[in-house]
């Protein structure tokens, strides 16, 4: 499985998550993303993700490094990585999405929870001077409190010098113009394109989430109405994190994952449809 992890992020934030899947037999890849982590060098270089094609060219490099593959692979994103995952199910190339068993969404940022939303004033004025300073950094703040129900969860997040909150102007823009494209439905993964002719997606989300909106979630799962197989795993009162949520509730999420893959991994799944 390849992971992508969401804004503010980075690949070493699913330790119980990955654990798990590890042993179950599924191993698993993850990059910090441009920007984000390890993969900034210097404060300027926080945020710079580039526009979506260059994220998404991002994903297919990665990829591209893991195939041709003996065993099946499943793509995985939480949050921003999560709305990154559905554009790369609907748009990515089709030779890579043809060797894709099935495409995963955690906590996707399709639309943002009410208590985290922008002023639209703020991202009209944002877009303007992003198309004069695309690379112009701001820092747009999570508040720690909203990722999980456990304080010492978030206060780890808090203190992580790699989650340094920071986009640019071009990066955030692409962000939510991604969320804007899923909300509105005009980005829709199509049945026949994952391997074996068919497109299965597994979409997660606790809906207590005061970062993204389940509701928003619920409703993109229930419109992709070409696909035979889809789920969404709703959460009672969870917050945005559910691979950090507390006690046994983090490994209730992560058995959720693994068992989906691990349903989708027998032989004849990849001759659905051959």
């Amino acid at each position: 499985m390849l992971f992508v992890h969401g804004f503010s992020d980075h690949c070493n934030n699913y330790p119980v998550l990955f654990d798990h899947l590890a042993n179950q037999g599924i191993d698993v890849y993850a990059f910090d993303q441009r920007g984000w982590g390890r993969s900034v060098h210097n404060k300027h270089e926080r945020g710079l993700t580039g526009p979506t094609t260059r994220v998404l060219a991002d994903i297919t490099s990665m990829l591209r490094t893991l195939l041709p593959t003996p065993v099946p692979l499943f793509l995985m994103g939480h949050s921003m990585g999560g709305a990154e995952i559905l554009h790369y199910a609907s748009n990515g190339p089709s030779d890579i999405l043809a060797q894709i068993r099935g495409f995963i969404a955690s906590a996707p940022l399709i639309s943002l929870h009410s208590d985290t939303r922008p002023f639209k004033a703020t991202v009209y004025a944002g877009r303007l001077a992003g198309r004069v300073l695309p690379k112009f950094q701001l820092v747009n703040k999570l508040d720690p409190k909203w990722l999980s129900r456990d304080p010492e969860q978030n206060k780890l997040w808090e203190q992580d010098e790699l989650c340094h909150d920071t986009g640019t102007l071009e990066g955030l823009a692409g962000m939510l113009d991604r969320g804007l494209q899923l909300e509105s439905y005009k980005v829709l993964p199509k049945e026949g394109t994952g391997e074996g002719g068919k497109t299965r997606l597994l979409a997660l989300h606790g809906t207590g989430d005061h970062v993204n909106a389940y509701e928003a979630t619920k409703a993109y799962v229930e419109r992709c109405t070409e696909l035979s197989d889809k789920e969404l795993k709703s959460y009672d009162g969870w917050y945005h994190n559910m691979h950090a949520e507390p006690g046994d509730d983090k490994l209730m999420f992560a058995n959720h994952v693994s068992d989906w893959i691990l349903q989708r991994s027998g032989p004849e799944e990849s001759k659905s449809k051959l």
